[in-house]
């Protein structure tokens, strides 16, 4: 029977290549200079450049690297090999790479909300993740997939896993929360709630 620690593993290498495959998708349709790697980051008057989860990643980070060539299946949660490679994981996550020519990028990105406090008056800081549940109901995925984003007028009406669409201007910067470890920052701008159709 596979160990927790296994099926999160496995689930986690899940999400991520389903949110590579979905990128790799969208990315066909489109010109040569939007595809990761020559993302065009900045535009006339800074207008937001949609951009996926994939493009925050550096084309040459493998997530799950550190675990090639082990059989997690066999891993029992009461192994004390599955507590280490477990904090091993966490080490490996909480420093993946981000990319710099983000910094600076004014983009739109799509995303659920997990709130880092909320006054009376609004949210003003949340993490943005790739996946519902993501730091709440599972451990957070790597730094370089969640985003602190501030804001400078509180948001009101929202709340912990709504699906958002956020723009913002993007800064590196790693910062640690009880929520966990985030690589990007973003100054936002705007919130709305997240349609199939971009805003």
């Amino acid at each position: 029977m596979n160990s927790t620690f296994a099926s999160f593993i496995s689930a986690s290498a899940s999400k991520l290549a389903t949110l590579a495959l979905a990128t790799m998708t969208s990315l066909v349709a489109l010109p040569a200079t939007a595809q990761v790697g020559a993302l065009p980051l900045h535009t006339v008057a800074d207008k937001p450049r949609n951009i996926e989860w994939l493009d925050l990643v550096p084309k040459d980070w493998n997530p799950m690297q550190a675990f090639e060539g082990m059989d997690l299946n066999n891993l029992q949660d009461n192994d004390p090999q599955a507590a280490k490679l477990m904090e091993r994981m966490r080490t490996v996550w909480d420093q993946a790479p981000t990319r710099p020519q983000l910094e600076g990028a004014v983009v739109r990105i799509p995303g659920f909300i997990v709130p880092l406090e909320n006054h009376s008056d609004g949210l003003k800081e949340f993490l943005l993740v790739p996946y519902f549940g993501a730091c709440i109901h599972t451990p957070p995925p790597p730094a370089n997939q969640i985003i602190h984003v501030k804001l400078s007028t509180p948001l009101k009406g929202f709340s912990s896993m709504d699906a958002v669409w956020v723009v913002g201007k993007l800064g590196l910067a790693r910062n640690r929360s009880d929520m966990g470890v985030s690589g990007y920052q973003m100054q936002g701008t705007h919130v709305s709630i997240f349609t199939e159709k971009k805003p």
